[in-house]
Formats: C-alpha cells, structure tokens, sequence
C-alpha cells in the first residue's frame, strides 16, 4: 500500500535504484576550448612581437618568420572558408584580404597584411567563442529539471528516470524538490517557485487541480502530481528548443561594409587582373606592370574600411563596459542602434525582484509597529520570500523581534507561532480569513476591515498578507516588488530613440502588470505569458518590419531574447542562459543603462558612416592616381597607411567618457 501524503515529510527512499547519471556536459567552455581561439591567438602573438622588431629596424631573419607564423595561423581558416565560397561561386571579403595580405607580403609591406590577418583571425573567434558559450547555456538549462523522480504504483514507490516517466504517470515531489514534468496536483498543497517559467516574483500556492511545470522548485508541501505531458513536451523543453531554432533560424546580421562585400570584392579582383593582363596583352613589361597592379590592390584593399567600420563600434563596447555595459560583439553593437520597437520584462528587468513591504494598515485595537513586530518574529524562522520582506521592513523601522516558539507552517495557510505569550499567524487571506480560525476573534469588526484592506490592496496589484494576533486580525500588510530606481526615465528615453511605445511582456498577473506599467509610464501590456507567447510578440512585429529589442532577465526571457533583432539581459540576478543569449548585459542592473547604449550604438552608426566616406576619398584617389598616372609605392603605402590612421583615430572619439555622458543626457 502507498504511503500517505502526510508521511512523505518521513518517508524513506524508493525501493527501485536509481538509474546512472549521464555524463556530465562542461557548463562553460573554456576560451582556449575553440580551435579558432587558438589560432587567432597564436596569430596575435606572432604579429606582436614581429611588429617592433619590424619597426626597431632588425635583421629579417628575426621577425620574418614570426609574420610567417602570423600569416598561417590567422589566415588559413578565413582563406579556406574564400577558397569554400569561390567554389560555390561567391566571392567574399575573407579571400580577398588573404589575397591582399600575401600581395602587401610579396612587395615588403608585411605589416600591413599580417594586421589585416590578426583582424579578421581575432574577428572570427569571437564569434565562435560566443556561439558556443550560447550552446552551453542551452545544454545547462536541461538541468533545471530533475533527472530523477519518484513515481507511485499500487506497491508503493519507485525512482524513475524522468524521461521514462508517461503521460498519466502519478509522481511524488517533496518539499524542497524540483517537479520532474508538467502535470497537475491530484493532492496536497504547497507554493512552488515558478520565476524560471513564469517570471513571477513570489511563490505561486498550489492546491489540488492546479497546473505545475517541470524544473520548478516545490516548496514546504508534499505534492502528488499527475503527467500530463511527455519529457520532449514540457515547457522547459519548448524553451530549448525556441532558443535553439531562433539561434539558428535568425538571419546573420552583418556589418555594413559586409553587406558590400561581395560586389567590392570581385571589383577588385577584376580590376586587379585587368592592370595586370591587359598591358600585358599590350606588349608590357612584367615587372612594372606587376608592381602596378599589386599597388592598386595594396591601395584598394579594404583596411580604412574595415578600420572605418570597427574602431567607432570597438570604442563604444569599450566605454559601454567601463560604465557597466557589457556588448558582446561590433555587430551586436551596431544592432543596438536599429531598434525600432522595444519589449520589456518586468520581474528582475522594470523592478528589483523581491517583494519587499509596501504598507502596512493596523487594524482596531492594534498599531502598525505592534503588529509588523510580531508578524517578524513568527516569520523570522521560515525561510519564504514574503517572510524574509516581513523581517527587513521590522528592522527597516529599527523593532528588533522577540523570540518565537512552537513554530510551525502551513502550505496555503501561512505561519503559526507563539510570540511574548501571544499567538501570532501570518499567511495569506483566503487561508486565515476563515470563520474556523476567527470564532475566537476579542473584536469581529476587525475581520470586515481586513476584508477591505485586502480587497483594495489586491485591485492595486499588490500581494495582500493578514496578521492574527490570538485570532484576532491585526493588521494586514501589502507586498509589492519595487520599481527599479530610474525605469520610468528609462521607458521614456526608450520611447524617444525607437519611436514606438514600449510594451512589457510577463508571465505575472495582470493587475501587477498594470500597476508596474502605471508606474513607469507604460501603455501596451502583456500579462500572463509564456515564453512562447513572448516570442510570438516579438516575431509578429518583426513580420511587420519592425527591429525588436527585448530586455528581460531569466529563462522565461531566452526565447525572446533569442528572437529579438537585440537582447539586454540584466546581469547580476539574470539566469545564465539568458546572459548568454543576450547581445548585451547590464552588469549592475541600471536601467537607465539600457537606452545610453542604445544612443552609444546610434552615435558609433554615425561615426561609420562619416568614416566610411573618409576611407572612400582617399581609397578612390589612390585608386584614381594608380590607374590615370603613376603611384609611386611608397605614395601609395603612405596614402593607404594615412587613411588608415585617420579613420581609426575618428572612431577613438567614442573612448572617452564624455560620449557616454552625451547619450545618457
């Protein structure tokens, strides 16, 4: 016969052995994990020690074979990836600067190609790098949910793999456990923290009939749970699954001058052979006739802009990370200035994340201080996130509690406990405004004014918890996760740089919803949503030509972080896959960070498009003199080097700290 729920607190271990764990998967890869780290490193090392033996005026024989190592290490990859391309029949930038790197080699000018090698080489690893730490964050979030989980039969119980478990299948889950699948409590009751899902900030009371998820934490009750849904179906599986397809289904976003590419790169080439092979076919001399050709390649190769392009991008990550904004790449940041519609979360993202005391109403015969020091003392030995609320806002107003015994909790009830001789509960209204617990009540009409005080706390948003002082209602206290200090700025600074309202998107209730969008000024609300539901927000305005960017914090939040044309996760309580989905993290969780790198991003925008320009003029006055007259090589290496320098000390601009301070005004 199986055990009774009212054993489960005792119960011992099930009778069946567990089956072996799997292999445990690496939680983060390491930077020297990635074979591309590798090489680009290898290739950075190289070309740093060569480069002032180079400039020193040593012997060749000392850096020459360091820019060697420099050249293979670097540019194998992006040469055999053009090699790939070329026979697909595409042309692409990745050749042609393994093209131009061996032409500036083949002249003397091997500074110049072993720095076009390390760009490109370092490029590509960071881009490996953050892929794969993404796919990580994946993999561990498979671990949220148990791999285990006791399944009850008619002889009583038995340890399960939870993937063996099937839809109908009865599960025990104790206090303190996480819920092995999706299903319903067919009996017991407890408040089962459901943040990772949902993104609700307190515990959520779970009584017999009412849904539960997968990798969900239980907290003081025993619960029975029936299967309703498959391993591979359960909302913690649909959102690896989401962030996966929008990993991989979100089309590349690229950096300007990439969007060129293709077409810059066969203009060059042909451009290339056709000095080389028409004065040929004219009766040329070889080697003239190939010093002018590889200058004009020298000279229309795509340094000043590919330096246009990264050094303002480069030098805004940069300063974004001094004032605690960590963008994870040039292209995530040049993204950020595009959006044109914004999303936000709000548990942990608008506000703090943790109930905290709000107000505080004395009922008849009892004042606030009295009754928030006793309701202190009977919480202080549980361990409930609106206990630990209760306890700060006493020590917040200076009480100290007094010593409590015979404590003692019950799921959906509360806490009990003797306080100074008195009888002390705290817990929640529909569990102690009851006519059982109030028969003994010194003054009845004080059970109508908590009624109230519920009432109109609950129409606010707020969560509603009622002192009993010797069953008597004492006083009833409101619980509010508080707005994050500036987020009502912050939204409107949002508004002002994407042109559109910005919507909040969580899986929180809609009256504190609506209280949280009052606050910070919002309009367009979305409450309880799923994770799916968030990126089905998020895909249709994209159908509608709109670049999002969403701003969130947990699991709940990846998907649509994923999905988003930008992402912004706040870094010290974000989970950990949504800081690696993220293109962005808020390291202090500033909200009024969020729209200063948004106008960081539209200022480093600018910034390449003025260089973009620059490195056009001088490319095409070179280009220009090569073909109507005579470069000297020397002219064109200084030319092409000047531009060079121009364009990467004009992006430098974004390093200083007052171009942080102009796109927080």
């Amino acid at each position: 016969m199986a055990p009774t729920l009212a054993d489960e607190h005792t119960a011992t271990a099930a009778t069946a052995p567990a089956p072996p764990a799997p292999a445990a998967l690496p939680r983060r890869t390491r930077l020297f994990a990635l074979p591309e780290v590798r090489w680009a490193a290898l290739s950075a090392l190289a070309f740093l020690i060569a480069f002032p033996l180079d400039l020193a005026g040593a012997p060749a024989w000392a850096w020459g074979p360091l820019y060697a190592v420099c050249y293979a290490a670097g540019g194998w990859e992006p040469g055999w990836a053009g090699l790939t391309a070329l026979r697909e029949r595409t042309l692409d930038v990745d050749l042609l600067m393994v093209v131009a790197a061996i032409g500036a080699a083949a002249i003397g000018q091997y500074l110049d190609g072993g720095l076009l090698i390390v760009i490109f080489a370092v490029s590509g690893a960071l881009e490996a790098l953050a892929t794969r730490r993404t796919e990580d964050s994946v993999r561990g979030l498979l671990d949220l949910a148990p791999s285990t989980a006791v399944r009850l039969t008619t002889d009583g119980e038995e340890t399960v793999a939870a993937t063996a478990l099937a839809v109908g299948d009865t599960v025990l889950v104790r206090p303190g456990e996480r819920l092995p699948a999706d299903g319903t409590v067919l009996e017991g009751a407890s408040e089962v923290d459901q943040a990772s899902i949902t993104g609700e900030p307190l515990p959520a009371e779970k009584r017999s009939g009412d849904t539960v998820f997968a990798g969900t934490l239980n907290g003081t009750g025993a619960l029975r749970v029936r299967v309703d849904a498959d391993a591979s179906e359960s909302v913690i599986a649909r959102i690896v699954t989401m962030v996966e397809e929008a990993s991989g289904t979100k089309a590349p976003t690229q950096l300007f001058i990439e969007k060129i590419e293709q077409r810059y790169s066969v203009g060059v080439v042909v451009a290339t052979l056709a000095l080389f092979a028409v004065p040929l076919a004219f009766g040329a001399a070889l080697t003239p006739t190939l010093l002018r050709a590889m200058t004009f390649m020298i000279v229309a190769s795509p340094c000043a802009v590919v330096l246009a392009t990264m050094p303002p991008l480069l030098s805004a990550i940069a300063n974004a990370g001094r004032h605690g904004v960590l963008v994870k790449s040039a292209v995530a940041m040049e993204r950020l200035g595009s959006v044109t519609r914004v999303a936000m979360d709000k548990t942990g993202t608008l506000t703090e994340g943790t109930p905290r005391v709000a107000a505080v109403r004395a009922l008849p015969g009892f004042d606030e201080d009295e009754a928030l020091a006793a309701a202190a003392a009977a919480e202080l030995p549980s361990e409930h996130p609106l206990a630990r609320a209760v306890v700060t806002a006493a020590r917040d107003r200076g009480l100290r509690p007094a010593d409590a015994t015979d404590f003692s909790s019950v799921p959906g009830r509360g806490v009990r406990a003797t306080v100074a001789g008195r009888t002390v509960q705290v817990g929640s209204p529909t569990g102690l405004l009851t006519d059982d617990l109030l028969t003994d009540a010194a003054d009845p009409g004080g059970t109508a004014a908590a009624g109230k005080a519920v009432a109109e706390y609950e129409e606010d948003g707020r969560t509603a918890v009622v002192v009993l002082i010797d069953g008597a209602p004492a006083a009833v206290l409101a619980l509010a996760d508080r707005l994050r200090p500036g987020a009502p700025r912050a939204v409107a600074r949002l508004r002002a740089l994407a042109g559109a309202e910005p919507a909040l998107l969580t899986g929180d209730n809609g009256r504190t919803a609506a209280r949280t969008a009052e606050e910070s000024g919002m309009t367009d609300v979305r409450a309880g949503l799923l994770p799916e539901d968030k990126v089905a927000a998020v895909r249709a305005w994209q159908e509608e030509g709109e670049r999002v960017l969403v701003v969130g914090d947990g699991v709940n939040d990846a998907p649509a972080l994923a999905a988003a044309d930008s992402g912004v996760a706040m870094g010290r309580a974000g989970s950990d896959l949504a800081l690696e989905t993220a293109d962005a993290v808020v390291v202090r969780d500033e909200i009024g960070a969020v729209p200063t790198v948004v106008a960081l991003s539209r200022r480093a925008r600018q910034l390449v498009k003025q260089n973009l320009v620059i490195a056009s003029v001088c490319i095409g006055g070179l280009v220009v003199w090569d073909l109507a007259g005579h470069l000297p090589l020397p002219l064109g290496v200084l030319g092409h080097e000047g531009s060079t320098v121009l364009v990467g000390l004009n992006g430098l601009r974004l390093l200083r700290t007052a171009a942080w301070r102009r796109a927080a005004a």
